[in-house]
């Protein structure tokens, strides 16, 4: 039988349906959120945590976010996913520019395909 979801995964999903199509998946123990196969959030030991960079960062540090830090082999290691502030958490208006922030930071991210050259004729 399939462990259930936790419900913090349920509950983001609800917030987040203005953005669109969220879907998670099951990953390393948590769950990665998608929006149109791009990844923008993930929920790790009961948090929600949205995809920063150079430009958002510090917005989410402002605000009171934290970073995701998991403990590496011989130091910490923080990724570039923040909390949100715990006000957010409960409505789907205040957590939409933060989200919007993630998917915006996620696409600024993702590597760029390289086009396969037809050869000249």
């Amino acid at each position: 039988m399939a462990k259930p979801r936790p419900a913090i995964v349920d509950h983001s999903l609800d917030l987040l349906l203005p953005l669109g199509p969220v879907k998670a998946r099951a990953m390393f123990g948590g769950y990665g959120l998608y929006l149109e196969d791009l990844m923008f959030a993930l929920i790790a030991f009961d948090t929600l945590y949205f995809k920063a960079d150079s430009q958002s960062e510090e917005q989410f540090s402002a605000a009171g976010g934290e970073p995701f830090t998991y403990e590496g082999k011989s130091k910490p290691i923080q990724m570039s996913y923040w909390t949100v502030p715990d006000e957010a958490m409960e409505d789907p208006e205040s957590l939409l520019p933060w989200a919007e922030r993630a998917v915006s930071a996620a696409r600024r991210s993702k590597p760029v395909k390289k086009r396969k050259r037809s050869k000249d004729r």
